[in-house]
């Protein structure tokens, strides 16, 4: 295990160098990972595994969406894809990759099979943390850890197929067998994670809730709405509002914040961009800092997760959640971005070269 140091503050990391694919191979000969799920994270673990060589195994309802999807993916039945309970008597190691409220639903079947020196594997610390909520409480004598990839499983099998690697938080909850260190970082290279670095349970999902709440999705939707209508509300075009708002951040900011850091890509725009920026992202700053504090105070206090468990629950969820979505879908800000989105040059339909023989003018 390498530390880092940031700023004088030391973090725990493992990386691919220390710990190579080959090592994780080993570690793993033995063990059969059996993925539960086959939605968000599902895939892209599991077939990132699978393509590593990893002795991979799917549990899905059967004649399911996600069933047919495991299968088209490769997934044979009756080898590597099986009912849910098939595929938790045959693991030694459980990827829990259900979502939240489906989790607490199938935890008493999941107990039955999880007898001693398996192991429980999560990409998200909520069921474990906030288990006076959900009721899932792991026996003592098997390993309970995760890994949490920094982004969506889609994005996690792209950078795989690109030959990078997407960076993961791991934790240990609990290590019954002694193995849990070497099961656990084996898995987050298996899966497909750039490095690994280290956190427990609570802080992956309160520092997972206030993310989702806040910068990765939640504000970043509410700033792009206000910048857009007060631009819209001042006269100019939906092309413009949108090319302004998220085209050009998308588009070409963030590439350059993702190479390297915030102050390359200022480096990188004009002077009075930069000025404009530097007046001003404090302000910002100031503006959003007590909504950040009140979203972290609400997801340490448990209300986010409670609100998430009573509304996933519901039987007419996923019609209200779409109804939710068809909002911001047909909204005019995202509708612009399709517009713009199908003007990309990559979108575009391939010009016609015509022969010599066969081109015709046009009279003017």
């Amino acid at each position: 295990m390498a530390k880092l140091n940031f700023g004088g503050v030391e973090e725990n990391v493992v990386t691919r160098e220390e710990f190579p694919l080959s090592k994780a191979q080993q570690i793993l000969e033995k063990e059969v990972v059996a993925v539960i799920g086959y939605g968000v994270q599902g895939p892209g673990q599991a077939l990132n595994q699978k393509d590593n060589g990893i002795n991979v195994i799917v549990g899905q309802r059967k004649n399911s969406k996600s069933w047919d999807k495991a299968v088209r993916d490769g997934f044979v039945e009756g080898e590597t894809l099986f009912d849910i309970e098939e595929a938790l008597k045959r693991g030694t190691i459980i990827c829990y990759l259900l979502s939240d409220a489906a989790q607490i639903q199938l935890w008493p079947t999941v107990q039955k099979y999880l007898t001693p020196g398996k192991a429980l594997y999560f990409s998200h610390g909520f069921g474990i943390t906030f288990n006076e909520q959900t009721g899932i409480i792991p026996p003592k004598d098997v390993d309970v850890f995760l890994v949490a990839p920094k982004g969506s499983g889609t994005s996690l099998r792209r950078m795989f197929l690109q030959g990078r690697g997407l960076n993961s938080s791991y934790a240990i909850f609990q290590d019954a067998t002694g193995r849990a260190f070497e099961r656990v970082v084996a898995l987050g290279i298996a899966v497909g994670s750039g490095y690994l670095f280290e956190t427990n349970f609570k802080k992956e999902v309160y520092s997972d809730l206030t993310g989702e709440r806040g910068t990765l999705m939640g504000a970043i939707q509410g700033i792009f709405a206000a910048q857009y209508e007060t631009l819209r509300k001042r006269g100019h075009t939906p092309s413009e509002a949108f090319n302004e708002t998220v085209e050009e951040l998308t588009q070409s900011l963030m590439p350059l914040v993702a190479e390297n850091g915030m102050d390359w890509m200022y480096a990188n725009c004009s002077t009075t961009a930069q000025r404009g920026a530097l007046d001003w992202w404090k302000r910002f700053k100031d503006a959003t800092q007590p909504v950040f504090e009140e979203l972290y105070d609400s997801v340490a206090a448990g209300k986010e997760s409670q609100k998430s468990i009573d509304s996933n629950s519901k039987p007419d969820y996923r019609e209200k959640l779409e109804e939710e979505l068809k909002e911001l879908r047909e909204s005019e800000l995202w509708q612009a971005g399709k517009t713009v989105r199908s003007l990309r040059p990559e979108n575009q339909p391939a010009p016609v070269e015509l022969k010599s023989s066969s081109k015709k003018t046009v009279a003017g």
